[in-house]
């Protein structure tokens, strides 16, 4: 166990105050799902890390070709055309690969509802692949974006993506040299998914802002956050672990009051339209079942391990302070209007 310890403890430097990342220096790394809002901007973090290499792995021609001119074309990144459904296609660009993070999913809940075999081929069989592929091309460690849909599912989407970490988890066990770690997020502010896009244009528009429920709650983080939690479980997590970041819920009735406010549109109405298939009132990061296996990994961050945790994981975390609740849900702690405003000034 020491030996990890070191590794990891070696891959932080601290200078003039500022963490350093040094695991990325000359290593070469993949992004599956790369031209994504979550890919752009992890993108543009390792850069700064001095790699040797970064693979771009996706499917959209157009996508890759924007990228590629918004990032001046960098010799260091690589555009590799691909679907992660596509085992060979993944097995060649994690040949020579250091680190994996797998990010490609299908993720738009109404989508997946109304097609969820191809929910189930990207998000469960892309997954198996990327398992797959790392262990037999000898990644070093795979980081996996999750949702806190996830947790208690009750869409396709969800659903999906909880397998999907089961899969990751499970694949410690399937190999000595490559480790898997999850991350698990709430919404992303501004990115394709989240509402952020739609209330701007409604409001562009000067049309009515639609909302589901008035009493809809959802964990929101930034860009900038999501990003920081990956390359924490990039450099810190050991293999086996799921990482959640600690976040206030948010009503998203206040969302649409405070964004009318800040754009200068008070006077624009908020539409209910109803809650849509698959969709829940309020999300959970940490469900009741996970609580018993939940520490407290610092003021930013949970864990959650295993039911059986190995003796490496126990020896790493067992020490830790274990979570108090019973759950961890979008409506326990809500932010007010003020706080709100806060986290749409820090989208970037």
């Amino acid at each position: 166990m020491l030996c990890w310890l070191n590794f990891w403890e070696q891959a932080l430097l601290i200078r003039n105050g500022q963490e350093e990342i040094i695991l990325f220096k000359g290593k070469k790394l993949l992004v599956t799902g790369g031209t994504g809002s979550w890919g752009q901007r992890l993108t543009a973090e390792l850069l700064k890390e001095g790699p040797a290499e970064i693979r771009i792995f996706s499917r959209g021609e157009f996508a890759q070709i924007a990228m590629q001119r918004q990032f001046l074309s960098d010799p260091r990144l690589n555009f590799m055309i691909g679907d992660i459904r596509d085992l060979q296609a993944l097995q060649e660009a994690c040949r020579g690969v250091d680190y994996v993070f797998h990010l490609a999913a299908l993720k738009h809940v109404p989508v997946c509802e109304r097609q969820p075999e191809e929910a189930f081929k990207t998000n469960v069989h892309g997954t198996e692949n990327v398992i797959r592929a790392s262990i037999e091309q000898g990644v070093a460690k795979v980081i996996d974006v999750s949702t806190d849909k996830a947790v208690d599912p009750v869409n396709v989407y969800g659903m999906t993506k909880a397998i999907g970490e089961r899969l990751m988890i499970r694949a410690n066990t399937l190999s000595e040299r490559t480790r898997f770690v999850c991350i698990r997020g709430g919404n992303v502010l501004g990115t394709s998914g989240s509402v952020v896009p739609l209330f701007k244009r409604q409001i562009a528009e000067g049309q009515d802002l639609t909302l589901t429920s008035p009493d809809m709650t959802r964990f929101f983080l930034t860009l900038g956050e999501a990003i920081g939690l990956l390359l924490k479980a990039s450099v810190t997590a050991i293999g086996g672990e799921t990482l959640v970041m600690k976040m206030k819920g948010c009503n998203i009735a206040d969302l649409a009051e405070v964004m009318k406010e800040q754009a200068g549109q008070p006077a624009l109405k908020v539409k209910e339209i109803g809650i849509r298939g698959g969709e829940k009132l309020h999300e959970v990061l940490i469900s009741p079942y996970e609580v018993p296996h939940t520490y407290r990994y610092d003021d930013r961050y949970f864990v959650i391990l295993p039911q059986q945790a190995d003796k490496r994981l126990l020896s790493q975390y067992g020490g830790l302070e274990r979570v108090s609740f019973d759950q961890y849900r979008s409506d326990d702690e809500l932010m007010d209007r003020a706080g709100i405003a806060e986290l749409l000034r820090g989208m970037e």
